[in-house]
């Protein structure tokens, strides 16, 4: 989950006190702690180390053009799982090659690397030692972004290797370099789809504690998510309100998958698991539909087809729930218009403004009523039938 913006430090406290009496303050906690304290840290890692060491930093065109040297960094320690083996404390990096079976220089410049852009700490006599931003490349942490990371680095850098294919022909990179759609990469690649389904998993279970700050849904007693994975992000708003009655709804294969992994807790009790195709239909009569980072996945005619089942199986004074970026109309700067960009490269769909929302949804037969922002670049995105 990354904070993006302000919400109110009334909104915030309440919510904090709901969640300190249930299970889920242990893994919130330093979830906010370490997303709070990250808003302090400087952004621009090669000006800000470079002037402290007393060196110039290279011309602002060549960083960015050179970011991909970082991402790959972090990428390769994720992929070496360097911060599981220094949980406990710091390690030389002697000690370290060993146990991975990797080159001790080689890995001692990754490391010196990484340390010099705070992503880990150099310690005296050439150990190293986790920081707060590796922290969440851990395997079991509370906001673990390391599978996030690993399918980051892998298939997605893949298919961006070939970003001008997308932009010469307005088509997918990912199928020109694969020569599947991502979604059937993943389904004949059981490893690639291991990593991206664990880091959409991780992302989405932080994700559900944005949007349980931002919106009430005191007024839902059955809910549906569709597309919605492992469940998580339906879990974390079950948990939080154990009187609702939930469905996790997407392919079958993901279903099963799903079913073996959750627990027999309380949850569990009040949350069924359903297979099947959103382009076909979807379970009937729930309050509430959501789609997190579902929309932005396909064009606007699939889009179309998915809002148009969930509006046919919604309840009378039932509402559809987006949970996706909203691209400004301005020239911010802002996550989401990358985001859009990948959406291009990885699946041929897009980030949308607020008026294509609106077009969107109008077409769907539904009125936008209003969107909430969350402390995440996802912002709730509420509609109605007309």
């Amino acid at each position: 989950m990354v904070i993006g913006r302000v919400l109110s430090p009334w909104k915030m406290l309440r919510f904090s006190w709901r969640v300190r009496r249930t299970a889920l303050w242990t893994e919130l906690k330093p979830v906010l702690a370490h997303h709070l304290s990250s808003i302090l840290r400087p952004r621009n890692w090669f000006s800000s180390q470079a002037m402290r060491k007393g060196n110039s930093p290279p011309p602002a065109l060549f960083q960015i053009a050179a970011g991909y040297w970082l991402s790959q960094a972090v990428y390769v320690a994720a992929k070496l799982g360097v911060a599981d083996r220094l949980k406990d404390g710091p390690k030389s990096c002697s000690s370290l090659a060993a146990t991975m079976g990797v080159d001790q220089q080689a890995l001692f410049r990754l490391l010196r690397a990484l340390s010099g852009a705070g992503v880990f700490a150099h310690m005296e006599d050439d150990r190293f030692a986790l920081a707060p931003l590796s922290e969440n490349l851990q395997s079991n942490f509370p906001g673990s972004l390391r599978q996030a990371v690993i399918t980051l680095g892998e298939i997605h850098y893949q298919a961006w290797g070939s970003l001008l294919h997308s932009v010469q022909t307005g088509m997918p990179a990912f199928r020109h370099v694969f020569g599947l759609d991502l979604f059937e990469y993943l389904g004949r690649n059981a490893e690639a789809a291991a990593a991206f389904n664990q880091g959409m998993t991780d992302l989405s279970s932080m994700l559900a504690y944005a949007v349980l700050m931002a919106y009430d849904f005191s007024g839902v007693s059955s809910i549906v998510d569709v597309g919605g994975g492992q469940g998580k992000f339906l879990r974390r708003i079950l948990e939080l309100h154990p009187r609702m009655e939930g469905t996790v709804f997407d392919l079958p294969s993901t279903i099963e998958t799903a079913k073996e992994s959750h627990d027999d807790g309380q949850w569990s009790r009040h949350c069924s698991f359903l297979g099947g195709d959103f382009f076909e239909d979807v379970p009937v009569r729930a309050d509430a539909y959501t789609l997190c980072g579902v929309i932005h996945d396909w064009d606007d005619d699939r889009s179309i087809q998915i809002l148009k089942n969930c509006r046919r199986a919604m309840a009378g004074n039932g509402r559809v729930l987006l949970v996706d970026t909203v691209v400004p109309e301005t020239d911010a700067n802002c996550f989401s218009k990358l985001l859009d960009l990948n959406m291009l490269v990885m699946t041929g769909g897009r980030e949308r403004t607020k008026a294509q929302f609106c077009a969107l949804l109008d077409a769907a037969g539904y009125k936008l009523t209003r969107i909430i922002p969350t402390l995440a670049p996802e912002s709730v995105i509420e509609a109605m039938p007309k």
